[in-house]
Formats: C-alpha cells, sequence, structure tokens
C-alpha cells in the first residue's frame, strides 16, 4: 500500500483555515444574533471538523468505501440528534414546558 504524500504547505493552510474559524466563532459570540447564535456556531464548528477529517486524517486520500460510510454514518447520526433535539426544542412555550 502506497502513502499519499501531503505537501507542508496544505497542513499549514488547513491550520490557518482553522485559526481564522476559530477567531471568527469567538468574535460572533460577542454579537448579538439572537437565534441564530447556535446556528451559526455549529455550521462553523461543523466546517471546522471537515477539514479536521479531510486533512489531519487523511479521508481525503482514503479510497476505502466503508470509511466513507463510516463518516457520512456518523453524520446522520449527528444531524439526527440535533433536529429531534430542535423538534424538542421548538414546541416548548415561554415557560419552558411542552405545550405550555
Amino acid at each position: 500500500m502506497s502513502e499519499h504524500i501531503v505537501p507542508r504547505k496544505t497542513y499549514y493552510i488547513v491550520w490557518a483555515l482553522l485559526m481564522a474559524l476559530m477567531i471568527i466563532t469567538a468574535a460572533l459570540s460577542r454579537v448579538p444574533l439572537g437565534e441564530w447564535n447556535t446556528v451559526i456556531a455549529l455550521a462553523i464548528a461543523t466546517v471546522k471538523a471537515l477539514l479536521v477529517l479531510l486533512f489531519f486524517m487523511h479521508l481525503k486520500y482514503e479510497n476505502y468505501r466503508i470509511t466513507w460510510v463510516a463518516v457520512i454514518g456518523g453524520f446522520f447520526w449527528l444531524f439526527l440528534l440535533l433536529g429531534l433535539t430542535m423538534t424538542d426544542y421548538l414546541t416548548r412555550g415561554p415557560s419552558g414546558l411542552a405545550g405550555h
């Protein structure tokens, strides 16, 4: 099995993107966006996770289909968890109790 050689420049670029996204996340935490704070923070966190998975864990260069099945399955369960949590959260009234 041959290893894929990734240039150091790629790692530096990905690292710089991760640092920029971290700074953006920290800066946006101070901006009052109401309900969108969590949505934007989760979107940025998803992009950061994808960068780590693709480049630092070398999934971008993998040819094994089972690896991609596991990655897609993991994201499926994440979105299922978030979706079910949001359906519960959005059905609550101002008192925080379901149906009130």
